[in-house]
């Protein structure tokens, strides 16, 4: 089965508050975190950028399990904050982290589910053989329009999620082993032993 081995968050350190916020706007605050269940939000230092907190999410992923960078075959990056209107955030990301020079990178913008989309990407080139591992991340920094609801929400941060196979061996004798069939085969057995001593119980009690 194709899915999520590991994951990493990073998310910048300040914060504005929506009092704050609401200052400048001459706005109530208490009724505003009130609708809005907000109450601050991260903001990105001077040197972060959607392109950094992409980068320190994935180096987080990565300290959460052993793998080799080199054997991620695809990056990709959802934002909608990409420093670049030309160079991929997702090429930044992918020689910061050791990925690079074999591998696919692209950036996705698709409004809230750009990240979702590099994920199901992921996926489908894991499940397919065409990767052993997948890097899909979402990264995004503070926007809004002045005096919109997202000044208030719209905060900074990013998330990255390594997409693999749960395999249980990646190489016996040339095949890979999911750890679904490992548990079918190990646990069935031990499954009938209890179906048949519960019965011999069962019969022990009718008797």
């Amino acid at each position: 089965m194709v899915g999520i081995i590991t994951y990493g968050v990073y998310i910048p350190r300040y914060r504005i508050t929506v009092e704050e916020i609401a200052r400048v706007w001459r706005a109530n605050a208490a009724d505003i975190s009130g609708g809005l269940g907000v109450f601050e939000k991260s903001v990105p230092d001077l040197d972060e950028d959607a392109a950094t907190i992409a980068v320190e999410a994935a180096r987080n992923a990565l300290l959460r399990r052993s793998i080799d960078p080199e054997d991620i075959g695809a990056v990709y990056v959802g934002s909608e904050s990409h420093p670049y209107a030309v160079k991929p955030t997702a090429c930044t990301v992918g020689e910061a982290i050791g990925a690079t020079p074999n591998m696919t990178a692209a950036d996705y913008e698709f409004a809230c589910k750009a990240g979702t989309a590099a994920i199901q990407t992921c996926m489908g080139l894991v499940k397919s053989g065409m990767i052993k591992y997948g890097l899909a991340i979402g990264s995004d920094v503070s926007q809004g329009a002045p005096s919109d609801p997202l000044e208030y929400t719209a905060a900074a941060g990013g998330a990255a999620f390594l997409i693999g196979c749960d395999t249980a061996a990646r190489t016996v004798m040339s095949v890979e082993i999911p750890v679904t069939v490992v548990t079918a085969l190990v646990g069935g057995p031990f499954f009938i032993s209890i179906l048949r001593s519960r019965r011999k119980t069962l019969s022990w009690m009718r008797a």
